[in-house]
């Protein structure tokens, strides 16, 4: 069984920044994608960024452009997302999760992916 554990999460001013972790385990990550989803309150979960395991292509919401950045360890199974000049619309509860899709068209689709991880919580003050 697939599990993805999120971490780096926590109460940061506007303009700072953090790095989210997220060590999958528990399955074989050859191939597909990793994708950083987030969900602020009263509003539904949305895209944020993409990388596939292999080429390591991504794909960024137009929101977080410039700001977020994903990258992997395929070594260590792992994915980051750098996010700097943080705003206050940032805050959310982030998430990683697991897709078998490597095309564009897919990875910006929640239902695209199989596993999800608990979530880490980001808070950015103003």
């Amino acid at each position: 069984q697939v599990q993805l554990v999120e971490s780096g999460g926590g109460l940061v001013q506007a303009g700072g920044s953090l790095r989210l972790s997220c060590a999958a385990s528990g399955g074989t990550f050859i191939g597909g994608a990793m994708g950083w989803f987030r969900q602020a309150p009263g509003k539904e979960r949305e895209f944020v960024a993409a990388i596939t395991w292999g080429a390591g292509s991504t794909n960024y919401a137009d929101s977080v452009k410039g700001r977020l950045t994903i990258s992997r360890d395929n070594a260590k199974n792992t994915v980051y997302l750098q996010m700097n000049s943080l705003k206050p619309e940032d805050t959310a509860v982030y998430y990683c999760a697991r897709t078998s899709y490597t095309n564009s068209i897919y990875l910006a689709q929640s239902g695209s992916y199989n596993y999800f991880g608990q979530g880490t919580q980001v808070t950015v003050s103003s």
